[in-house]
């Protein structure tokens, strides 16, 4: 099942229980949360989409590997239910024999990517030298099921028309093992190229950074040749972060991921969608 509803001049967002993509992204494997369309062309290339749980056990993270769809209309008020299962973590696969089980691999690809997020001045040259080991040893980004599984319920309230959303994320019933809840925001980066937040800081490009704390009440990612913008606001008890990554066939994600910790078991924020003339 999918559903598609009209949020702004030419806008639609586009949520369903499974996806046949043909593209070479490992995130194509996952339910993605709602995707933009502008004039009927998707917007959300290698992004997971707008209210994309993601759930942390210390050093392992957790991924949606199923999600179940409903719905409520009145009018022009829409109601989505999704229901997201999490159970995947990621994994590296080499060609030809399969996930590597090394303990050693996966603690240098989790220091180079915590290194990527946290130190600008290097990230250049550490992406480099990340995709360097990826070509050189046939490595490529797949999601496995484990052992362990989590169910997060996110309830979508749309004013179609307005490109007003509502977003609530019920928590209350996570393992102790859950030490940290991540909601992305995002859409494709060859679309999304500029940030701009309420306190004048405007970016573009490589500039906007891959992990970054927004210190701004309200901020927002714009897709420069489709004129379309989406906006949130930071909310008391959770960190903002920004990012963009676009790195071959790999990465093409643009926007914003809440973080905070299991004992919030309601977390509320807004979301505009916005046509830019």
């Amino acid at each position: 099942m999918e559903i598609s509803i009209p949020v702004s001049l030419g806008i639609d967002l586009k949520v369903a229980d499974r996806l046949n993509r043909l593209d070479e992204y490992a995130t194509s494997s996952l339910p993605k949360g709602f995707r933009m369309a502008s004039d009927g062309n998707e917007l959300v290339e290698e992004a997971v989409g707008f209210g994309f749980p993601v759930l942390k056990r210390g050093l392992q993270t957790l991924f949606p590997g199923k999600v179940e769809l409903m719905f409520e209309q009145h009018g022009s008020a829409w109601s989505v239910r999704t229901v997201f299962h999490l159970n995947l973590v990621e994994k590296i696969h080499q060609a030809g024999s399969g996930s590597i089980e090394n303990d050693l691999v996966y603690a240098t690809k989790n220091s180079l990517a915590a290194a990527i997020r946290h130190f600008p001045p290097i990230r250049g040259l550490l992406t480099f030298f990340s995709s360097g080991l990826r070509k050189t040893f046939g490595w490529k980004t797949a999601y496995e099921q484990t052992d362990f599984c989590a169910e997060i319920t996110m309830i979508h309230r749309i004013q179609a028309g307005t490109g007003k959303v509502e977003v609530e994320m019920d928590t209350t019933d996570l393992p102790a093992s859950v030490t940290e809840v991540i909601v992305m925001n995002e859409q494709g980066a060859h679309y999304f190229d500029q940030y701009l937040d309420s306190s004048g800081i405007s970016l573009h490009g490589k500039k906007i950074g891959c992990w970054d704390l927004v210190t701004a009440q309200e901020a927002s990612f714009i897709s420069t040749s489709h004129r379309v913008t989406f906006r949130l606001n930071r909310v008391k008890g959770a960190r903002l972060f920004r990012g963009r990554e676009l790195v071959g066939s790999r990465l093409a994600w643009a926007g914003f991921g809440y973080s905070f910790p299991p004992s919030i078991k309601k977390f509320v924020y807004d979301l505009d969608i916005e046509r830019l003339m």
